[in-house]
């Protein structure tokens, strides 16, 4: 079984691509979505959010979502929006954010090497999120969201990405954020065998986002297999939808942190227990980090700069990063915040709102204080992967995203 292959994809129709690319359907609320599909009948996030067809309190949850989904989804079929190419392809994918521009392909994955770790993760997954992906997948009867996978940088895949990007694109969509998305299909035989070959040559792809996902098609392909008396290994259900970059292209933001209140303390006091492991230093400017071990902190109406000494940097790939550091020093040790992923003293925001967005949750009075860390590497990403461990929560925040409804992966 290879690691990816080309498929069949399900995608717009000449002219409708600016009509269905829709944002991921994790990165906003439904009442955004809602108001996002107002005017625009062939968004993808009918099929991806569909409760924005439905009566505003149902549960995003009910059985009727996903019908609705289903709907929609054989609904812009039926229409002529969505059509399935006749031969299996690959699709060539870019991304210009800004001067930013990152160029990758989408493909079938293999759920068989995504078991073995040779897809790696880096995440733990929440059962409701991967039960919803589950029930999702099932009623489409298809994969629409896509995994984004990272591959190190290979000079064989890179190129051909290259070669095949020089020409008109496919389909071209400049999102509402000023993210422009390019595709192109790749139908010719060698250069599939090209591509197929050069990932299979790899040792490993990596999960940057999609775990949810990615773990969902896995499930899937668990109960599709144990249903199919005539299971071959080649079905649909063996593979899932993938974006996969190479990781000197990858442009991963801060993820920062604000906290509710102050765990009892006041600020001196605070202050005080927090030059006890850090160099504490006001900052006339919001204090943006320049390296690793290094914060900025905002604390009534202030910005200091805090920088960890060398000596208490653990050598650990988990351990050893930014997002760690400042949950084992400073975090649980003196705010008393020892699960990040269920406390609600603490939120997260992601470095794309700038740390404007972080003095906003302050001033409001409805946090005390914030943290702004400097972006964990694709490297460390990778470490961690490999070292078969798992990250703290919100350790990455990639930009720009994905579109979903460009290109589907049907199960037939």
């Amino acid at each position: 079984m290879p690691l990816v292959k080309a498929f069949r994809g399900l995608r717009p129709t000449s002219g409708r691509a600016s009509d269905v690319a829709a944002p991921p359907y994790d990165v906003m609320s439904a009442d955004e979505a809602r108001e996002m599909v107002v005017g625009r009948p062939w968004s993808f996030l009918h099929i991806s959010r569909p409760e924005v067809d439905l009566p505003t309190d149902t549960d995003p949850y009910a059985p009727e979502v996903y019908i609705k989904a289903a709907e929609n989804l054989e609904h812009m079929r039926q229409q002529d929006v969505l059509a399935q190419d006749e031969v299996p392809s690959y699709y060539v994918y870019r991304l210009t954010m800004g001067e930013h521009r990152q160029t990758g392909l989408v493909a079938a994955a293999s759920v068989e090497a995504y078991d073995q770790d040779r897809i790696k993760k880096h995440e733990f997954t929440r059962p409701k999120k991967e039960d919803d992906r589950v029930r999702q997948i099932e009623a489409l009867a298809a994969q629409t969201g896509p995994v984004f996978l990272v591959y190190r940088s290979d000079e064989t895949v890179d190129s051909t990405l290259a070669r095949v990007s020089e020409s008109t694109p496919d389909m071209d969509v400049t999102a509402a954020d000023g993210v422009r998305h390019e595709v192109w299909v790749v139908s010719d035989p060698e250069t599939v065998a090209t591509l197929t070959q050069a990932f299979d040559a790899m040792d490993a792809l990596y999960v940057a986002d999609g775990h949810h996902r990615s773990a969902a098609a896995s499930r899937v392909a668990a109960s599709s297999k144990a249903a199919n008396p005539d299971h071959a290994g080649e079905e649909d259900y063996n593979y899932f939808l993938s974006v996969i970059f190479p990781h000197n292209q990858m442009q991963i933001l801060d993820y920062n942190r604000v906290v509710r209140d102050l765990n009892g303390l006041d600020k001196e006091s605070f202050l005080q227990k927090v030059a006890e492991n850090f160099t504490v230093a006001e900052s006339s400017a919001p204090f943006k980090p320049a390296t690793t071990a290094e914060f900025g902190m905002y604390l009534g109406g202030q910005w200091y700069g805090l920088k960890l000494d060398a000596s208490r940097i653990p050598n650990d790939p988990v351990a050893s990063l930014d997002v760690s550091l400042l949950a084992n020093e400073l975090i649980e040790p003196i705010l008393g915040i020892s699960d990040p992923r269920r406390d609600e003293r603490i939120d997260f925001v992601g470095g794309i709102r700038g740390l404007e967005g972080l003095e906003k949750r302050v001033d409001s009075g409805e946090m005390s204080v914030a943290f702004a860390l400097y972006p964990t590497s694709m490297e460390a990403l990778m470490a961690v992967a490999d070292a078969g461990e798992v990250m703290p929560p919100k350790s990455t925040w990639f930009e720009p995203k994905l579109a979903d409804g460009l290109v589907s992966h049907v199960l037939d």
